[in-house]
Protein backbone atom coordinates (compact mmCIF):
# COMPACT_ATOMS: atom_id res chain seq x y z
CA UNK A 1 0.00 0.00 0.00
CA UNK A 2 2.70 2.34 0.73
CA UNK A 3 4.89 1.79 -2.49
CA UNK A 4 1.43 2.43 -4.33
CA UNK A 5 0.41 5.88 -2.42
CA UNK A 6 4.84 6.54 -2.77
CA UNK A 7 3.82 6.07 -6.90
CA UNK A 8 0.60 8.31 -6.99
CA UNK A 9 2.80 11.05 -5.01
CA UNK A 10 5.62 11.12 -7.22
CA UNK A 11 3.42 11.08 -10.26
CA UNK A 12 1.39 13.87 -8.83
CA UNK A 13 4.73 15.89 -8.47
CA UNK A 14 6.39 14.82 -11.35
CA UNK A 15 2.99 16.59 -13.46
CA UNK A 16 3.51 19.81 -11.20
CA UNK A 17 7.17 19.89 -11.97
CA UNK A 18 6.32 19.28 -15.58
CA UNK A 19 3.31 22.25 -15.79
CA UNK A 20 5.99 24.86 -13.54
CA UNK A 21 8.21 24.20 -16.62
CA UNK A 22 6.51 25.42 -18.98
CA UNK A 23 7.11 29.27 -20.22
CA UNK A 24 4.31 30.70 -21.95
CA UNK A 25 4.77 32.39 -25.57
CA UNK A 26 2.07 35.01 -26.45
CA UNK A 27 2.59 36.20 -30.27
CA UNK A 28 0.99 38.51 -32.36
CA UNK A 29 0.89 37.14 -36.03
CA UNK A 30 0.10 39.05 -38.93
CA UNK A 31 -1.52 37.68 -42.39
CA UNK A 32 -1.68 39.30 -45.12
CA UNK A 33 -4.19 37.81 -47.58
CA UNK A 34 -3.92 37.25 -51.14
CA UNK A 35 -6.93 38.97 -53.39
CA UNK A 36 -9.77 36.37 -52.97
CA UNK A 37 -8.16 34.64 -50.50
CA UNK A 38 -9.58 36.71 -47.36
CA UNK A 39 -12.37 35.03 -46.86
CA UNK A 40 -10.56 31.29 -47.05
CA UNK A 41 -7.86 32.39 -44.70
CA UNK A 42 -9.91 33.33 -42.21
CA UNK A 43 -11.55 29.96 -41.83
CA UNK A 44 -8.46 28.70 -41.76
CA UNK A 45 -6.71 31.30 -38.92
CA UNK A 46 -10.10 30.02 -36.83
CA UNK A 47 -9.29 26.41 -37.45
CA UNK A 48 -5.40 26.80 -36.39
CA UNK A 49 -7.19 28.20 -32.73
CA UNK A 50 -10.15 25.88 -32.69
CA UNK A 51 -7.07 22.50 -33.30
CA UNK A 52 -4.97 24.41 -30.92
CA UNK A 53 -6.95 24.52 -28.55
CA UNK A 54 -8.33 21.54 -28.77
CA UNK A 55 -4.73 19.98 -28.61
CA UNK A 56 -4.27 21.81 -25.41
CA UNK A 57 -1.57 23.65 -26.95
CA UNK A 58 -2.82 26.96 -26.17
CA UNK A 59 -4.38 29.17 -23.32
CA UNK A 60 -7.41 30.25 -23.05
CA UNK A 61 -6.83 34.03 -22.80
CA UNK A 62 -5.43 36.08 -24.15
CA UNK A 63 -7.15 35.18 -27.70
CA UNK A 64 -8.39 38.01 -30.49
CA UNK A 65 -8.21 37.55 -34.09
CA UNK A 66 -9.13 41.18 -35.77
CA UNK A 67 -8.95 41.95 -39.69
CA UNK A 68 -8.18 45.45 -41.20
CA UNK A 69 -7.76 47.08 -44.64
CA UNK A 70 -4.46 48.79 -45.79
CA UNK A 71 -3.94 50.09 -48.92
CA UNK A 72 -7.44 48.69 -49.97
CA UNK A 73 -5.86 44.94 -49.08
CA UNK A 74 -6.83 42.85 -45.93
CA UNK A 75 -4.58 41.58 -43.16
CA UNK A 76 -5.60 39.49 -40.20
CA UNK A 77 -4.06 39.98 -36.44
CA UNK A 78 -4.46 37.01 -34.09
CA UNK A 79 -2.87 37.50 -30.88
CA UNK A 80 -2.96 34.09 -28.50
CA UNK A 81 -0.45 32.61 -26.19
CA UNK A 82 1.13 29.16 -26.55
CA UNK A 83 0.69 26.65 -23.37
CA UNK A 84 4.76 26.77 -23.82
CA UNK A 85 7.30 28.16 -26.12
CA UNK A 86 8.70 24.82 -27.22
CA UNK A 87 5.23 23.55 -28.65
CA UNK A 88 5.68 25.83 -32.08
CA UNK A 89 9.54 24.00 -32.40
CA UNK A 90 7.64 20.82 -31.99
CA UNK A 91 4.41 21.49 -33.30
CA UNK A 92 1.90 18.16 -34.31
CA UNK A 93 1.72 17.42 -38.12
CA UNK A 94 -2.26 18.80 -37.60
CA UNK A 95 -1.06 22.05 -36.74
CA UNK A 96 1.63 21.57 -39.25
CA UNK A 97 -0.70 21.33 -41.84
CA UNK A 98 -2.43 24.37 -40.92
CA UNK A 99 0.30 26.65 -41.56
CA UNK A 100 0.86 25.37 -44.59
CA UNK A 101 -2.19 26.21 -45.96
CA UNK A 102 -1.97 29.92 -44.53
CA UNK A 103 1.17 29.91 -46.08
CA UNK A 104 -0.46 29.29 -49.77
CA UNK A 105 -3.43 31.85 -48.67
CA UNK A 106 -1.16 34.78 -48.27
CA UNK A 107 1.33 37.45 -49.81
CA UNK A 108 4.27 39.58 -49.22
CA UNK A 109 3.72 43.49 -49.94
CA UNK A 110 5.03 46.81 -48.61
CA UNK A 111 8.40 45.48 -47.73
CA UNK A 112 6.61 42.59 -45.36
CA UNK A 113 6.27 38.84 -45.36
CA UNK A 114 2.80 37.52 -46.00
CA UNK A 115 2.99 35.90 -42.46
CA UNK A 116 5.17 37.62 -39.68
CA UNK A 117 5.20 36.49 -36.12
CA UNK A 118 5.90 38.71 -33.16
CA UNK A 119 7.00 37.69 -29.74
CA UNK A 120 4.40 40.07 -27.24
CA UNK A 121 4.38 40.48 -23.76
CA UNK A 122 0.82 41.18 -22.20
CA UNK A 123 0.53 44.51 -20.78
CA UNK A 124 -2.49 45.82 -18.74
CA UNK A 125 -3.46 49.24 -17.79
CA UNK A 126 -3.30 49.67 -13.79
CA UNK A 127 -6.90 50.64 -12.08
CA UNK A 128 -7.33 54.29 -11.87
Amino acid sequence: MRRAISIVLLTVVAACAAVAAEKPETVMVRYQAKPGAEEELARVIARHWKTAHDLKLVRETPHVTLRGIQDGKTYFVDIFTWRDAAIPDAAPPAIQAIWAEMNKLVEARGGRPGLEIAEMSVETAPNE
